[in-house]
C-alpha cells in the first residue's frame, strides 16, 4: 500500500464540531503539510458558500481558502452546469444553495406564492426536484416538490445524510426529506451529488490531482465517509471524534485501514509506511 500523498478530510465530526476545532485536529493537519501532503475538506453540508468554509477553517488555526474545500451543493452546481444546464429546478434547500446553484448558470423556478399550499399545488415547469439539508422546510416546499415527482420531474440531491453532528447532539438532515418524498412517489434519488458519491469523490481528486491509490479519506463517518472512500479506491481512516464508535467498526465486513482516536494520529501513521 503506497504512502498517501493527499488527504481528504471531512468536517463536522472530523476537524470540528459547532465552532471549536476538535482535539489535535489543528496540529495534525499542519504536521501532515510540513510533510508535503496536499489537503482538501469536504463537506456534506450546503448551507454556506465555500468561502465562509474557508474562513472558519482559517480561523481555527488551519489556513485555507475556497479551492480547498467542496461541499456537496458546489458538486452538484459542477456537474449539472456540465451535464444538464437547461433544467428547471425546484430546490428544497435553503439560500445559499439557491445561489450556488445560480452562480453554476442554472435556472431556479420560484415557489408557487399564488397556490395554496394545503391544496394540489400545481408545479408548472419544474423539470427536476433538488432536495437538500433545509431548515427552513415547511409544507409548501414538501408538497411542490411532491406534485412535481409525480408529475415526472427528475430527482436529485445534494446529500443524504440522516441527520447533521452539533454539540449536544444532532439535527435532522435531508435524509428525512428525501425518504419522506421517496415513500409517498415510490421515485428514488437518481443522482446524489454529496457524500457516499462517487461523483463527489471524483471532482475531489480532480483537485488534488491525485490517483485515488494515492488519497487518503479521513471521516467519522462508517456509511459515508469510509464507505465512499472505500468505493472509491481510495485508503481510509475513522476518527472516534464524531459519529462512529469502536462497536460499530467492529461490525464491519470491510473496515477501515486505520482508526484513529484524532487528528492528531496521522502524522504518525505515516511512519508504517517508511
Amino acid at each position: 500500500m503506497p504512502a498517501p500523498d493527499g488527504f481528504i478530510f471531512d468536517l463536522d465530526g472530523t476537524v470540528y464540531l459547532g465552532e471549536s476545532a476538535l482535539p489535535n485536529a489543528v496540529e495534525g493537519i499542519a504536521e501532515l503539510r510540513r510533510m508535503g501532503k496536499r489537503t482538501l475538506f469536504v463537506s456534506n453540508k450546503p448551507l454556506e458558500p465555500r468561502e465562509k468554509y474557508a474562513r472558519k477553517l482559517t480561523g481555527l488555526g488551519i489556513a485555507a481558502s475556497p479551492d480547498d474545500v467542496i461541499t456537496s451543493g458546489f458538486v452538484l452546481g459542477y456537474h449539472l452546469a456540465r451535464t444538464e444546464p437547461d433544467l428547471n429546478l425546484y430546490v428544497v434547500g435553503e439560500q445559499n444553495l439557491l445561489n450556488e446553484l445560480r452562480g453554476h448558470g442554472l435556472k431556479i423556478v420560484n415557489e408557487f406564492l399564488d397556490q395554496d399550499p394545503m391544496e394540489v399545488i400545481d408545479p408548472i415547469g419544474v423539470d427536476a426536484v433538488v432536495v437538500a439539508f433545509d431548515r427552513t422546510l415547511t409544507y409548501r416546499k414538501l408538497n411542490t416538490a411532491y406534485q412535481a415527482l409525480v408529475k415526472g420531474a427528475r430527482f436529485f440531491a445534494t446529500n443524504a445524510d440522516k441527520m447533521c453532528p452539533m454539540p449536544g447532539g444532532g439535527i435532522p438532515d435531508a435524509g428525512g426529506t428525501i425518504a419522506a418524498l421517496e415513500h409517498m412517489t415510490g421515485r428514488t434519488v437518481e443522482l446524489l451529488a454529496g457524500k457516499p458519491s462517487k461523483l463527489i469523490m471524483s471532482v475531489a481528486l480532480q483537485r488534488l490531482d491525485l490517483p485515488a491509490e494515492r488519497v487518503m479519506m479521513v471521516g467519522d463517518r462508517l456509511e459515508t465517509d469510509i464507505f465512499m472512500g472505500q468505493q472509491s479506491g481510495m485508503q481510509t481512516a475513522v476518527t472516534l471524534t464524531g459519529a462512529s464508535k469502536r462497536e460499530d467498526i467492529a461490525r464491519m465486513t470491510t473496515p477501515p485501514d486505520h482508526i484513529i482516536e484524532n487528528l492528531g494520529d496521522l502524522p504518525g501513521l505515516m511512519a508504517q509506511y517508511a
